[in-house]
């Protein structure tokens, strides 16, 4: 079945954060290529962390290459060959990893902000200075390499402004790939500003998407959120962090993020169809989740 048709008759869990899920395996992520870069030299490690979400209860995994672009690779010597490669791998790993658990699951190919190649803090800002045609340049070519590997659907992630997503969406128009449009938010506007009803509604004519929604912000985010993206007709995502708060005087997590499974209920009751975690979740508070939607 295709997710979209899934989306049509029951809510679908997402899985958590890729990069928590490495981190409590044991894996050093503290390099500007963050979780992509073990797709070079760990290809087995991604898959194990997909392997851990499905048995989690999460029926879509988001592919390892949200931080995967030719040119941040390349300023650490990765050909485009090698990339593209590496592109490919990103959704086979995790198809590898759907093939080991019962049940019907799907593969999202993360496509990252422009922000996240620059891995100095920008997807929560925006307003990066390029021009329309320049961010189209810079997500064709990942958007298309994905495409080519076959995923269920594109996961356009983590987009802190509507210049960028309008970008993003002139590539993703007329591929036939499913994609949803997820963006990141402080209180009711994308990091960039931007009041949500404007954010969301560049989604309106475009067949490809098949949900809109917001991840990478905190829980109590959401909520309003999901009200607002449910004017657009479409179905919902939201994948939150976890809540816990980062001191960085202490150089440590605050919080124990009990209140993410929690807000499900509240969520989906708003009409959330796709509900995970981003950043802070690992599998086991994706089979909190997993248990808190079946109930």
């Amino acid at each position: 079945m295709e997710l979209a048709n899934a989306l049509a008759h029951r809510v679908v869990v997402l899985d958590g954060g890729m990069s928590t899920a490495l981190e409590q395996a044991g894996h050093d992520l503290s390099d500007a290529l963050w979780s992509g870069r073990l797709l070079l030299s760990d290809p087995d490690a991604v898959r194990d962390a997909h392997l851990a979400f499905y048995r989690a209860g999460a029926e879509v995994a988001i592919t390892a290459s949200y931080q995967v672009t030719f040119e941040g690779f390349a300023r650490h010597g990765v050909s485009a060959e090698e990339t593209a490669r590496l592109l490919h791998a990103s959704v086979s790993l995790a198809r590898s990893a759907a093939s080991d658990v019962d049940g019907e699951r799907w593969v999202a190919a993360s496509v990252g902000p422009y922000g996240a190649m620059l891995a100095d803090g920008s997807e929560y800002r925006g307003n990066y200075g390029l021009t329309k045609q320049g961010l189209v340049d810079f997500h064709r070519p990942r958007i298309e390499t994905l495409v080519q590997a076959g995923p269920d659907v594109l996961a356009v992630e983590t987009i802190p402004d509507v210049a960028e997503a309008e970008a993003v969406l002139e590539v993703v128009r007329g591929s036939g790939v499913p994609t949803w449009l997820s963006y990141s938010v402080r209180g009711d506007r994308t990091c960039a500003g931007q009041p949500l009803e404007e954010a969301f509604a560049v989604a309106a004519g475009i067949d490809e998407v098949i949900a809109v929604g917001v991840n990478c912000c905190p829980p109590e985010d959401v909520a309003n959120a999901v009200t607002v993206a449910g004017k657009t007709g479409l179905p919902v995502v939201v994948y939150p962090n976890s809540g816990e708060q980062w001191d960085a005087r202490e150089r440590a997590w605050r919080g124990d993020g009990t209140g993410f499974g929690a807000l499900a209920g509240e969520w989906t009751g708003r009409g959330a169809r796709l509900v995970g975690g981003c950043c802070r979740t690992g599998p086991d508070a994706i089979a909190v989740l997993a248990d808190t939607l079946a109930g």
